[in-house]
């Protein structure tokens, strides 16, 4: 018998699933300088990995060293002449799908995949990560330094940490249990001090970010179920939510009324990714 390798690069489905070539005269154009760069950079990525990395005999090892082409394109599912097409910089058509297979194919780590992203579809990868039940420590050393009032939430408004100035001038998040510190729930379903109107302006401040949040991840059970609750039980949600706003900086200026102290104006940054 002899050395051949039961391993054989896998077909691409017809028509290969999101990644299908572009009109012949889209393919002729001339490369961009994004198209060089991102075929020298698979290229360096796909020659960095030796066959025994991915579970292939090292008789496999490509003329340059690292893998072949046509074991990345297996890895990733997909034909040998498309991935050729992907490195060598042509103009075709890749969906995010066929995209993340070939990051698990050349072992990216995220920021080389978001890289990757960057120079195949020209924005980063959607989130497609759980969302964070809590805060960054560097998050949290930023809060506790400052003496003005900080809260930190995640993409459901989840309140995830808080520093003392907030507890003493809006409320002490510590406490309600972990499972109600929700502010659109605290605004909508709980009582609040709020009148209407500033619970309005409030929650039409957060919806705009949260529409905004919700289409990137609403396979989250968890934001799908809160979702759900205030839709149904709150006719503010509802009606602000068929709104077509959407705002990525949710926060401005804001004035609050504090017994003891009087009017207080706060700059309300939003830092999201």
């Amino acid at each position: 018998m002899g050395g051949r390798s039961s391993f054989n690069p896998l077909p691409a489905p017809f028509p290969p699933v999101g990644g299908t070539p572009a009109p012949a005269r889209q393919r002729a154009r001339l490369r961009t300088p994004l198209d060089v760069q991102r075929s020298e950079f698979l290229r360096r990525c796909r020659q960095r990995l030796k066959p025994g990395d991915v579970g292939l005999p090292e008789s496999r090892r490509s003329r340059n060293g690292g893998l072949r082409r046509e074991d990345v394109a297996a890895l990733a599912g997909v034909s040998a002449s498309w991935y050729t097409w992907l490195e060598q910089g042509r103009d075709i058509r890749v969906s995010d799908a066929v995209l993340d297979r070939v990051s698990q194919a050349l072992r990216l780590s995220e920021d080389e995949r978001t890289f990757l992203f960057s120079l195949v579809q020209h924005r980063p990868p959607r989130l497609n990560r759980s969302i964070r039940d809590e805060a960054p420590a560097d998050v949290l050393r930023m809060i506790h330094s400052t003496p003005n009032p900080a809260v930190v939430m995640n993409l459901r408004c989840d309140i995830l940490a808080w520093n003392i100035a907030n507890s003493a001038l809006y409320f002490d998040y510590g406490t309600l249990p972990p499972e109600q510190r929700n502010l659109l729930e605290m605004l909508l379903l709980q009582p609040t001090r709020l009148t209407p109107e500033q619970v309005e302006k409030a929650v039409r401040r957060l919806i705009g970010r949260l529409r905004f949040d919700y289409s990137k991840c609403a396979d989250d059970p968890r934001f799908e179920a809160l979702f759900r609750r205030l839709v149904t039980h709150s006719p503010l949600f509802a009606r602000l939510w068929r709104e077509p706003d959407v705002a990525l900086n949710a926060f401005g200026l804001y004035t609050t009324q504090h017994p003891p102290i009087g009017t207080l104006i706060f700059e309300h940054p939003s830092h999201a990714p």
